[in-house]
């Protein structure tokens, strides 16, 4: 197996910004009519995001990131959601995207998050077993998602 290791970078990064661009790519190629939802890198707010790459052998292999849910109601657990969560196709099926998944998992909880919440689409069954094999559970669509017919979100409570 190639040795993995987990950059946290800003989100000028340019190997972030080019594992995004192909996976908006692959999201355009599956869902050619419906809405992909990015992050907006000009929004101010984007600072406020954790972001990881993947190296496999020194090569970005993937990344994803982690944005805060400032929305929670009043009750409802600190919360984080799992965004541009993406593994270069000649590096998949060797454990990336579970291990990448689980590192983020720790910082989301390291840093006081109780809770990960995701949306994936109902064309990506790969994702979608990804999550439910790792604790995630069909959650109602939240946010933006609300409303597509496309959209799929998931949740995972984390441990204390």
């Amino acid at each position: 197996m190639s040795l993995v290791n987990f950059e946290l970078v800003e989100p000028v990064n340019k190997d972030l910004r080019a594992l995004i661009e192909h996976l908006d790519v692959e999201l355009v190629e599956r869902y050619p009519h419906e809405t992909i939802y990015v992050v907006d890198f000009d929004d101010p707010k984007v600072k406020e995001m954790t972001f990881v790459v993947a190296y496999a052998d020194g090569k970005p292999a993937g990344c994803g990131g982690l944005r805060p849910l400032h929305d929670r109601k009043p009750g409802e657990a600190p919360a984080m959601e799992l965004k541009r969560f993406y593994v270069a196709p000649d590096c998949r099926n060797m454990g990336i995207a579970t291990r990448m998944l689980l590192y983020l998992e720790e910082k989301a909880a390291a840093a006081g998050y109780r809770e990960i919440l995701l949306e994936t689409g109902i064309k990506q069954p790969e994702a979608i077993g990804l999550y439910v094999k790792h604790g995630y559970s069909p959650i109602e669509l939240f946010g933006p998602y609300v409303g597509d017919p496309d959209s799929l979100c998931y949740g995972k409570v984390l441990p204390a």
